[in-house]
């Protein structure tokens, strides 16, 4: 699954994991996307669609 929100295009991002002695190490940080079917256009999509963006798209 490609972890890339249809709508708005967030996807994951990158940063640190910070241990107790302050050393860094790189993370990934992944969006939380459903897979839904939802209206674009006046047509019914099926497709991934981040968390933040379900509560605005008008559902199928």
């Amino acid at each position: 699954m490609s972890r890339v929100c249809t709508v708005c295009g967030k996807g994951q991002t990158t940063g640190n994991n910070v241990s107790h002695s302050k050393r860094r190490t790189r993370r990934t940080f992944k969006a939380n996307v459903q897979k839904v079917s939802y209206v674009n256009s006046g047509k019914v999509v099926t497709g991934y669609v981040c968390t933040r963006c379900l509560k605005t798209v008008e559902r199928a």
